[in-house]
């Protein structure tokens, strides 16, 4: 990831204001992966890298069903697991992440998901962002986890500049008010996808415009 123009940073007070606004419109933000259960929400974070959601949701609808368990999964078969997910990018690589973490959390935790940084990374496929969306959802850590939408909306915004996810991250850590970190990625990385797009930001309609340091701002498109 490549940040944008270097941008002023803004200042802690303005970082709250933006995470009040952010909660007076949606106090409780959710994620948009589908799960059932601890290990059904590892399973589609990490099937979820350069992916969407929503793909990510109808192939693994009818995985989930047949294998809502390490030990399920397992059985599946490396071949059992590319079958649901052939629709995925990269599904071969991840169908035998997929099948190997599994076993490790059978070897390892006794079929459980670890509420554990290390352990979570030390799974295959799991780097940073994935054990942190776990963290965050699962274990109710305060973490953060740094995608393409956050990083954008943290450099373009002025919220959080930097030039690497993990700076990204550490900056938010500084800036994001303690009452709202659990709930600061999830904001951050919705209003990326909806609102701060990555070609053409929609500035007319976003409720934080007044502290974002995104200039020029986009207007209404004509006719609109």
């Amino acid at each position: 990831m490549a940040a944008a123009k270097k941008i002023k940073p803004l200042n802690r007070a303005d970082a709250a204001a933006i995470f009040t606004r952010f909660h007076e419109i949606d106090p409780e933000p959710k994620g948009e992966l589908d799960y059932i259960n601890a290990f059904t929400l590892l399973v589609a974070v990490v099937l979820s890298a350069q992916a969407t959601d929503i793909g990510v949701n109808k192939a693994t609808k009818k995985l989930f069903e047949l294998a809502p368990s390490p030990a399920a999964m397992v059985a599946l078969g490396v071949e059992g697991i590319e079958r649901h997910i052939r629709t995925i990018g990269l599904f071969r690589g991840k169908a035998k992440n997929v099948f190997a973490l599994s076993q490790l959390l059978l070897e390892r935790h006794g079929g459980d998901v670890p509420g554990d940084r290390q352990a979570l990374e030390a799974l295959p496929g799991v780097g940073r962002k994935t054990a942190n969306v776990v963290l965050n959802i699962w274990f109710k850590q305060p973490t953060i986890a740094v995608d393409t939408h956050l990083f954008r909306v943290g450099n373009r915004t002025g919220l959080a500049p930097g030039k690497t996810p993990l700076e990204v991250e550490k900056v938010l850590h500084k800036q994001v008010p303690e009452r709202f970190m659990l709930h600061a990625h999830h904001w951050l990385i919705l209003h990326g996808r909806y609102i701060c797009k990555a070609r053409k930001p929609e500035c007319w309609r976003c409720p934080i415009a007044q502290w974002c340091r995104f200039e020029p701002k986009t207007p209404l498109p004509r006719g609109a």
